[in-house]
């Protein structure tokens, strides 16, 4: 998958953004995404982002590349699926610390619909 070479390779911020049922939005930092079962997968807690996306699947994940210029990628992404709490979870972490381990995870599952470049248009 091209995708997941380029965010190997790529170092930046990501913003994964959402919005409810009613149209309320949100956008939050993310890292980098997970390249699993021909899917894109994020980690993340049963906050904002996680209810936004019980309502409406639908997400784009904007991601800055580090340096000058304003250089990266918008995908556009609809949830398939997700696994709550599961062991997977761990062994997928980038971030080995966790400061509230009692805390639900899910590992939320997207299917890709479109890429288009951080400024502009393909």
């Amino acid at each position: 998958m091209e995708l997941k070479s380029y965010f190997e390779s790529t170092d930046g911020t990501g913003i994964l953004s959402t919005a409810d049922s009613n149209g309320n939005v949100d956008a939050a930092i993310y890292s980098r995404p997970l390249f699993l079962e021909d899917k894109i997968a994020f980690i993340m807690r049963d906050r904002l982002t996680h209810k936004n996306l019980e309502s409406n699947p639908h997400a784009v994940y904007l991601f800055i590349e580090e340096g000058p210029g304003y250089k990266g990628k918008r995908i556009y992404l609809t949830k398939v699926k997700e696994e709550k709490n599961s062991e997977r979870i761990a062994s997928l972490k980038r971030r080995k610390k966790d400061s509230n381990p009692d805390e639900d995870k899910f590992l939320v599952f997207f299917e890709f619909n479109s890429e288009r470049p951080l400024v502009g248009d393909n």
